[in-house]
């Protein structure tokens, strides 16, 4: 079997950023799927459980009622718990989502309140959150991305 792509970055020089994971075309239809690489993979500890899945829901609702929304396919986290995926139509590059991810950025840092779909009747494991830590890695991510505004897979 050939690789997946994704197993061909090198993820020992991967530093947090927005990436260009793949972009998927079907006729006119293009989907791009961006890696947001919260964390360092194999350099530093992986996003916890209970932060992530906060992320998942405070992300997706971001983005799914945002000014982007029509464009938004998925977010979610990577099995590694290193980073989430944002999946989008469009022929896009990280330019052009920046701006809307420091925007999602800033929802998570700044949000108070109940976490959105965190109740029995909404999600499969709604008890599992932890919105305190997921602030904490968001705002770690969101300076790094905005000191460093990294874009291009190591080679």
């Amino acid at each position: 079997m050939e690789r997946i792509a994704s197993f061909t970055i090198n993820h020992l020089e991967l530093f947090p950023g927005l990436y260009v994971s793949r972009r998927d075309k079907r006729g006119d239809c293009v989907i791009t799927t961006f890696d947001m690489r919260i964390t360092a993979p194999n350099r530093e500890p992986v996003v916890d459980m209970p932060a992530l899945h906060t992320i998942e829901h405070m992300a997706a609702t971001y983005l799914r009622n945002s000014s982007r929304k029509d464009d938004i396919v998925y977010f979610g986290p990577m099995g590694c718990r290193t980073g989430c995926y944002i999946v989008m139509f469009g022929d896009l590059n990280p330019e052009d989502i920046y701006d809307l991810v420091i925007e999602m950025c800033d929802f998570i840092i700044s949000y108070e309140g109940e976490i959105p779909g965190a109740q029995p009747d909404q999600c499969g494991n709604y008890s599992e959150q932890n919105l305190n830590m997921a602030k904490y890695y968001i705002r770690k991510y969101r300076d790094d991305l905005m000191e460093n505004k990294r874009f291009t897979y190591p080679e």
